[in-house]
């Protein structure tokens, strides 16, 4: 070995603090690749489900003036499937679900056996005006009244849904974005149940 490759080679780590970082290093690779599959095959947001203590309850009130000021009453549904969906304008995965929304609505509305009804949180009625302009929709979208629903619900983030079954009980929440195909199946599930 050259007199220059010596320098340099003690210059760098001993034999032994090399030894003592692979064998620090070992753990942490290993522990980070089970984080790792675990996140990898864990539900993704579409697939969660929650609980909630509303489940099997009469749904709490959801009612006020809608973004285009027309009154809007929960009860008044009763009799079909509603989706109750919290959502905002600028989170990305409501954004994502929400031509999931239009689809669903688009099948039933015809019908008039299931419903939607959004409730603004924590945005602005000009903002969810344009989102709608934007992205199609044409539902009830709860604009005053909106943070009692909220609390009332125990809504922790956006996009969380909630299916109310024609008898006015909550019979679903969903934590993340929702398809239409989702919503379509819990309902049929629902309603084979004896």
């Amino acid at each position: 070995m050259s007199e220059p490759d010596r320098r340099e080679r003690g210059a760098g780590m001993s034999r032994g603090s090399r030894r003592r970082a692979v064998w620090i290093a070992l753990p942490v690779a290993t522990a980070v690749a089970l984080l790792v599959l675990v996140l990898a095959t864990r539900d993704s947001a579409f697939e969660r489900k929650a609980s909630s203590p509303i489940l099997g309850a009469l749904a709490p009130p959801v009612a006020g003036a809608t973004i285009t000021g027309e009154p809007f009453d929960l009860d008044d549904w009763r009799g079909r499937w509603v989706i109750v969906n919290f959502f905002q304008s600028t989170c990305v995965p409501c954004i994502v679900e929400h031509p999931e929304l239009v689809a669903f609505d688009e099948r039933h509305n015809a019908a008039g056996d299931a419903r939607i009804v959004s409730v603004v949180f924590d945005d602005t009625v000009e903002n969810v005006r344009e989102f709608f302009a934007v992205h199609g929709g044409d539902w009830p979208v709860l604009a005053t009244g909106a943070r009692e629903a909220a609390v009332a619900y125990g809504v922790t983030g956006v996009p969380e849904s909630y299916l109310v079954a024609p008898s006015g009980v909550v019979v679903w929440k969903q934590l993340g974005g929702v398809t239409a195909d989702g919503i379509d199946d819990v309902i049929a599930q629902l309603t084979a149940d004896p």
